[in-house]
């Protein structure tokens, strides 16, 4: 059987051979238990009229002129039905995004079968030759060297409809793979599905999330981009994700909103988590300040180690990262820090500052991030420590925020996930 591509355009004559006008639509009708969507009607278009001639009222569609059955006027028109599948409006040009590829792809074409009389929606095409046909131009096969690399279903050049889980006439397709779900994919490949679509299509992609997994997916993308993701969600449904997302990285969100708006959010997020992001936005964007994260752990000095272990298993749901702990003295100042291997390794009865290091490189909130990414790649640091004129810890900036304006962007993605 052939391509919609070949069937659409072609003249229609009724049983007379009357020109009745030219196919501008197939309409399949998709009935349950059903694998393949059934073709139940074509859309003819006569100059500025449009009808709906039934597929049993069509004698062949394989053929250069496609004939009717009857007279138009002995021709009941097929009446459509809330869950009618456009094959032109619907599927092609559709974007399908594929899970295993961790891609997103377009349909150049959709192929049809004829099974016992019936015709039905076979595949899609994804192919270049699928593209080339509807451009009207000769197809050709390309043989190269096999690959070794495992092909997904996208590198077959057409994929089984039964394979296609059809979102919505205004969303990506998907690929059904038994398994894997949208939600199951690393928020970095998440990210990077949503740099291959529009904003609309990104957004309702977004939406399909939970609130963790779309927390974690936008911390992969820049401020700006984010924004405009989340433009047209709900203001309760943003401050949901913004609570789960790091305090630093939820500062950057709101500060690209208009202020009435972020202003409004901050209002529905939960006192603790809106007190943080307020003292962020507190600050210059692009000062120690502005990019600091108010996660971090600091124990007095005269914890022993097993007494930090401890505090560090209660607060395990309020701090995600922990880089190096920092020792603070009686009026809060810090003293001192020490890394988890050095915890560790030191007998638990031990006072911690008799095994810190003494010596902290720290910052103040206006430092500037470019003097902070100096501090870091001087001292080889992973996380610096914010203190205000009294010595007291006001937030950590890690070393891949500090970096994030220094470095040019196609360096940061070389780069290895050394913090997440």
């Amino acid at each position: 059987m052939p391509y919609i591509s070949e069937i659409l355009g072609k003249p229609v004559v009724d049983i007379d051979g009357k020109h009745i006008g030219k196919i501008n639509e197939i309409i399949a009708v998709h009935r349950e238990k059903m694998a393949h969507p059934q073709v139940a009607a074509v859309e003819v278009k006569q100059g500025k009229k449009i009808v709906f001639i039934p597929f049993l009222d069509i004698h062949v569609m394989a053929t250069r002129i496609i004939p009717l059955c009857k007279k138009l006027e002995d021709i009941k028109p097929y009446k459509l039905h809330k869950h009618d599948i456009f094959l032109v409006r619907d599927i092609l040009d559709k974007q399908i995004i594929d899970i295993n590829g961790v891609r997103v792809v377009r349909v150049n074409d959709v192929e049809l079968a004829r099974v016992n009389g019936n015709i039905y929606l076979a595949n899609v095409d994804i192919s270049t030759a699928g593209l080339m046909r509807r451009l009207g131009l000769p197809t050709f096969t390309w043989f190269g060297k096999k690959s070794k690399k495992k092909k997904t279903s996208a590198d077959l050049g057409s994929i089984s409809w039964d394979a296609v889980e059809l979102l919505g006439s205004d969303q990506p397709m998907r690929l059904k793979v038994p398994g894997d779900k949208i939600s199951d994919l690393h928020p970095a490949d998440l990210a990077e599905l949503l740099s291959d679509l529009s904003r609309q299509e990104g957004t309702r992609l977004l939406q399909k999330l939970d609130n963790e997994t779309m927390a974690d997916t936008l911390e992969e993308v820049e401020p700006d981009f984010q924004a405009s993701l989340i433009e047209e969600m709900p203001n309760e449904r943003v401050a949901d994700v913004l609570e789960e997302m790091s305090p630093d990285e939820a500062a950057d969100l709101l500060a690209e909103l208009p202020k009435e708006r972020s202003k409004q959010i901050i209002k529905l997020m939960e006192p603790n988590e809106a007190k943080d992001v307020q003292k962020l936005l507190a600050y210059p964007e692009n000062s120690a300040g502005g990019i600091m994260s108010t996660d971090f752990v600091s124990v007095p000095a005269h914890f022993s180690a097993e007494e930090v272990i401890n505090r560090l298993r209660r607060i395990k749901d309020d701090v995600d990262i922990v880089y190096d702990i920092y020792i603070t003295d009686r009026q809060g100042k810090v003293i001192g820090s020490l890394s988890l291997k050095d915890l560790v390794l030191a007998n638990p009865d031990t006072p911690v500052k008799q095994f810190m290091e003494d010596r902290v490189v720290t910052v103040e909130p206006k430092t500037s991030q470019q003097e902070v990414a100096q501090a870091i790649a001087k001292y080889n640091l992973l996380a610096v420590p914010v203190v205000d004129e009294e010595k007291k810890i006001l937030g950590i900036v890690t070393a891949d925020d500090a970096l994030d304006k220094v470095i040019p962007t196609a360096w940061k993605k070389r780069l290895p996930k050394f913090y997440h």
